[in-house]
């Protein structure tokens, strides 16, 4: 493993030059930007920085969109600055629900100034909740076409329970994306980390590939497809999980 720290070193340092090459933002009527971006959004000519690099966001986009949004209904789960959200607008989603509450107005370092910064310049018709995940129900917000739970997975003391929400919610795709890890065991496990992956507290576990699937299996989706997210830090797996209500049914597990 001692030949992947100079990538993670390299993964910092890029980071690191971006950041320090942000461009300065005018306020746009009441909406000011914030001081701190997580994802970096296009907004017409002007990226915003971030976190996340706005070109890794695209590639990222374009393996979640894989299916297409256009025409279709989409709850973005955990949205933050809302690229995703937007990005689904951009692709011709017919309605988008931005939903968060961690990082607009909970516990976490972000808020809604970028959501709400980015929606004013793009003159979205994005819909935003601030609500958190376990008041999510199809009685108060509908079901939607696609959901995305990108992101979240990992950062839930039960993942089953975000999961099974999210399934709740999903009229027909499912979209999931997370750390991964014991990819090389062939049933299905997750790890959970004492005191959080890479020191942040709020990662509380990495299913592997199979786990992720069979949990999705077992919700009731009847197409479940794992693809590898190449997008992603140097020293940590990813993966996205397409989950369909729809198609081929599954066969019963058969444990090995």
């Amino acid at each position: 493993m001692l030949w992947m720290i100079p990538l993670a070193l390299k993964h910092r340092r890029e980071m690191a030059a971006r950041r320090a090459a942000s461009p300065v933002f005018a306020p746009i009527g009441d909406r000011k930007p914030p001081d701190r971006w997580f994802h970096s959004i296009d907004l017409g000519g002007i990226v915003t920085p971030g976190v996340k690099h706005h070109f890794l966001l695209r590639g990222m986009a374009d393996i979640a969109f894989r299916h297409g949004v256009a025409g279709k209904s989409v709850l973005d789960i955990g949205a933050w600055d809302g690229f995703y959200s937007f990005e689904a607008e951009r692709r011709g989603a017919a309605r988008v629900l931005s939903t968060d509450h961690f990082c607009w107005s909970g516990p976490g370092w972000g808020s809604k100034a970028g959501f709400d910064y980015a929606h004013a310049s793009l003159l979205s018709r994005v819909e935003s909740l601030d609500i958190d995940l376990p008041d999510l129900h199809p009685a108060r917000i509908g079901k939607f076409d696609v959901v995305l739970f990108l992101g979240v997975l990992y950062h839930l003391p039960d993942p089953y329970a975000g999961l099974e929400t999210a399934a709740a919610l999903t009229d027909d795709l499912l979209v999931v994306e997370t750390v991964t890890a014991a990819n090389f065991v062939p049933a299905p496990v997750t790890r959970f980390y004492p005191g959080g992956l890479d020191g942040d507290y709020t990662n509380f576990w990495a299913p592997n590939a199979r786990c992720l699937k069979d949990m999705l299996r077992d919700l009731g989706f009847r197409q479940v497809d794992i693809v590898h997210n190449p997008h992603r830090h140097p020293l940590r797996a990813r993966h996205f999980a397409f989950a369909s209500k729809h198609g081929t049914p599954l066969r019963p597990k058969i444990w090995p």
